[in-house]
């Protein structure tokens, strides 16, 4: 059914920039609102960024005005800049629902990101 599949992670330094797709296979992706989620190691995923059907966006106090949520017909994207050894994570992506309580299908692997200098 749904798979989903994030990309674009990697090694950077603090204040470097990355930018993160999501590919989601079974799916019209326009037709959810869809979010990005970062885990770190003992810790449950949380919910950084979201973009609603209609293009409304939403955004983690930690990640306010360093990260951008996009989407186009395709893919989701995660555009992350001035990045912080605290934004080290594996980041994944789900759709959300209305409530934005609960990703709505199965976990993709995520993508690693390690900021370090």
């Amino acid at each position: 059914q749904v798979q989903l599949a994030e990309s674009g992670g990697g090694l950077v330094q603090p204040g470097g920039s990355l930018t993160l797709s999501c590919a989601a296979s079974g799916i019209t992706l326009m037709d959810y609102d869809m979010g990005w989620y970062r885990q770190t190691p003992g810790n449950e995923r949380d919910l950084v960024a979201a973009i609603s059907k209609g293009g409304l966006l939403n955004y983690d106090n930690d990640v306010k005005g360093r990260f951008t949520i996009s989407r186009d017909n395709a893919r989701l994207y995660l555009q992350m800049n001035n990045l912080k050894p605290e934004d080290t994570a594996i980041y994944y992506c789900n759709g959300l629902n209305k409530y934005y309580s609960a990703p709505l299908w199965p976990w993709g692997q995520g993508t690693q990101v390690t900021v370090s200098s």
